[in-house]
C-alpha cells in the first residue's frame, strides 16, 4: 500500500495553525488524521490530554529522547519540550492515511531530513496579526506573548525553507487553500490549488 502523505504545518503563535488543520480535518475525514505531539508545557484551559498533545513531566519526555520515541523534538520559546512521538505517524501512514502534523520550525527542519517525502507548508499573517491573535485569546502571560512575539521573529525569518507559504490573512480562503495543497498530495494529477499558497 502507498504510504499516507506527511504534512507538516508551521507557523509563529497565532498564525492559524489550529484552526487550519481543524478544517482540514473536518474535509478529509478518516483519511487525515492529526498527530498529536507530546509536551511538557503545562495544559491550558479546556486541553485535554491525548487530545491536544500528550502532557508528559519532563523526565517522561527526557527518557523518550534517549529510547529514540520521537521523529523530531525541539526546546520551544527556550522553555518548554515538544515532540513528535513515532507511533503518532508510522503506523497510520503505514495504512494509507494521511499525518498533518502542526511543529516548530525546528520540528519542521528534523522532519524534512527524517521524512523526506514530507510536504511542509508554513503560515503567514499581514504585519502585527500575531500579537494580536495572541492578546485575543486571553491565555498568555505578558511576559509569554513577549517571548512568543520574539520567537515569530525568528521563525519567519526562515520561511524560505519550507515547500509553501500559504497567506492566513482570510482564515476561510486559507483553509480552501490547505485542503486543496492536501488533495494534491493524495491525488497528485489533481488541479494547482490558488497563487496565494506560493511554492517556495
Amino acid at each position: 500500500m502507498t504510504l499516507g502523505p506527511l504534512i507538516i504545518v508551521s507557523g509563529p503563535a497565532g498564525s492559524g495553525k489550529s484552526t487550519l488543520i481543524r478544517r482540514a480535518l473536518g474535509v478529509f475525514g478518516p483519511r487525515l488524521r492529526h498527530s498529536v505531539s507530546a509536551t511538557t508545557r503545562a495544559p491550558r484551559p479546556g486541553e485535554v490530554d491525548g487530545t491536544h498533545y500528550h502532557f508528559w513531566t519532563r523526565e517522561r519526555f527526557e527518557s523518550a529522547i534517549e529510547a529514540g520515541e520521537f521523529l523530531e523534538w525541539a526546546r520551544v520559546h527556550e522553555v518548554d519540550l515538544y515532540g513528535t512521538p513515532r507511533d503518532e505517524v508510522g503506523p497510520f501512514r503505514a495504512r494509507g492515511i494521511g499525518v498533518i502534523l502542526d511543529v516548530d520550525v525546528q520540528g519542521a527542519e528534523q522532519l524534512r531530513r527524517t521524512c523526506p517525502d514530507a510536504v511542509s507548508v508554513f503560515l503567514v499573517t499581514p504585519e502585527g496579526a500575531y500579537e494580536a491573535r495572541l492578546r485575543a485569546r486571553g491565555t498568555e502571560t505578558e511576559e509569554a506573548i513577549r517571548r512568543r512575539v520574539q520567537t515569530a521573529r525568528v521563525e519567519l525569518a526562515r520561511a524560505n525553507e519550507f515547500d509553501y507559504r500559504l497567506l492566513n490573512d482570510d482564515m476561510d480562503r486559507a483553509a480552501a487553500e490547505l485542503c486543496e495543497l492536501i488533495r494534491r498530495q493524495f491525488d497528485p494529477v489533481s488541479t494547482e490549488g490558488g497563487q496565494r499558497c506560493s511554492r517556495n
